[in-house]
């Protein structure tokens, strides 16, 4: 391909089909009307050569001319927004955009209250969506620039930058009445009264499942929930018990009705961080957000990992 017949705008547009596997989503972006967007797309296969995007239901998917093409394009994209100082400063107060946060349905009861009520006052115009994922995707899609950043307890997630921003431990919910309590008058829990429980599991937190399969007390679950958000009022109202974070059930126990037990779990201190694409480390509104987020929760005492 001859480089002078080459439009930078093309390549801009090609960046935005790809992150979002939508024309009409990049023309969004971009401010452009979606056959101007489709018709950028056409312009650069035809220079090419190659077919860029397959048709799909709900968009497009890139076709493997594409996933190499990508690579480059958003590396030189980033050098030249950092070279030419385009959007060198990032005014909070005065954004109008969105940023997508993966968050597990605990890490939404977390961590949005406060990340919301600080927005309000410090930008007010920004967007926050939350897109769980699969672990297997984060990286991925933090890298394609669709994700802006990812919070959790994620071990399986490697190839980021991340931030430790709290430690905390697993334990063991119950609710107040439970018999269980009497006989242990709040002492940590061995195995043995372990074993003397039976428990729900949420299926969508696999660390707590292979902690109860580590102590071989799989046989001891009564249910098996998709998510967390039913969970205490099913503890609430049953004997079941529940291994969840020791800050979240912290919160549980204060408006009564719970008592929380730290237990003999394998594995149970944890670390939750912040991670994203060392692709877009420099791209001034991921680095606000990143700050934002770290100024908001990273516990005293405890430095970027």
């Amino acid at each position: 391909m001859d480089m002078n017949q080459l439009d930078l705008n093309l390549l801009r547009v090609f960046d935005a089909v790809y992150r979002h596997r939508s024309v009409s989503r990049a023309a969004e972006e971009l401010g452009l009307s979606q056959p101007a967007a489709s018709q950028a797309v056409t312009r650069l296969r035809l220079l090419l050569g190659n077919a860029l995007f397959e048709r799909v239901h709900g968009g497009v998917r890139p076709t493997p001319r594409a996933e190499r093409l990508a690579r480059v394009v958003r590396a030189a994209l980033a050098a030249l927004e950092v070279g030419l100082g385009e959007a060198r400063d990032f005014d909070p107060q005065a954004a109008q955009q969105r940023f997508r946060i993966h968050l597990s349905d605990i890490g939404e009861a977390r961590f949005l209250p406060a990340l919301m009520a600080a927005l309000r006052a410090r930008a007010p115009g920004i967007r926050i969506e939350t897109l769980p994922l699969p672990v297997e995707e984060i990286a991925e899609t933090l890298d394609r620039g669709t994700l802006d950043a990812a919070i959790g307890f994620l071990p399986g997630v490697l190839s980021t930058e991340r931030r430790v921003l709290l430690h905390d431990h697993y334990c063991v919910l119950l609710r107040s009445a439970h018999p269980l309590l009497a006989a242990t008058k709040g002492r940590r829990l061995g195995v043995d009264a372990l074993r003397q429980l039976e428990f729900v599991a949420v299926r969508s937190h696999s660390e707590t499942l292979r902690i109860l399969q580590v102590l071989e007390l799989t046989d001891r679950i009564r249910l098996s929930a998709a998510h967390f958000l039913a969970v205490p009022a099913i503890v609430s109202e049953t004997d079941l018990a529940v291994v969840m974070p020791h800050e979240i059930a912290c919160g549980f126990v204060r408006r009564g009705g719970y008592a929380l037990l730290d237990a003999d779990l394998p594995g149970h201190r944890f670390a939750v961080s912040l991670h994203w694409s060392r692709r877009f480390a420099q791209e001034p509104a991921k680095v606000w957000l990143r700050e934002f987020i770290g100024e908001l929760f990273t516990q005293q005492g405890v430095a970027p990992s």
